[in-house]
């Protein structure tokens, strides 16, 4: 996610994530990681509104409350302090959201680049059968939910 959120590719932390400046890129040009696939779709403008609304309204009141600041100061400055902090955050977040997709190997991301299919397996995986319900790790559990 950190990858994600300097705008660097996820797999290799080289290449760059974004094409444009919300467009991210088809591939990433160091190691060929296909990005094309990601659904980060509202989350990240939704996860900006949350933090910029949280932090934009608790300086408000702390300076309405403490402060006696004009009008007209108040209706000019946090307007602008809202859109332009929105505006940045936005493309940090996205890239944080395709890094956590990445990370879960959500939307195909489990492919990797130069494996030529699916991520391999680890040889501490045991092998389930499809009907098994109990949990991985052989503790008790609620089986099928």
């Amino acid at each position: 996610m950190a990858r994600g959120f300097l705008g660097r590719c996820p797999h290799c932390g080289e290449g760059r994530v974004f094409g444009r400046f919300l467009k991210v890129a088809p591939d990433c040009t160091a190691c060929g990681l296909e990005l094309h696939h990601h659904r980060a779709d509202d989350l990240p403008p939704y996860a900006v509104i949350f933090i910029v609304g949280h932090v934009v309204g608790y300086v408000i009141l702390e300076m309405e409350m403490n402060y006696d600041v004009p009008l007209w100061f108040q209706l000019t400055f946090w307007p602008l302090a809202t859109l332009g902090s929105a505006l940045a955050l936005l493309q940090p977040v996205k890239g944080a959201v395709v890094g956590l997709q990445y990370a879960l190997g959500m939307n195909g991301f489990a492919k990797l680049p130069g494996t030529g299919g699916a991520a391999p397996a680890r040889p501490e995986d045991p092998q389930r059968d499809p009907s098994d319900d109990r949990s991985p790790t052989g503790s008790p559990g609620l089986g099928r939910a």
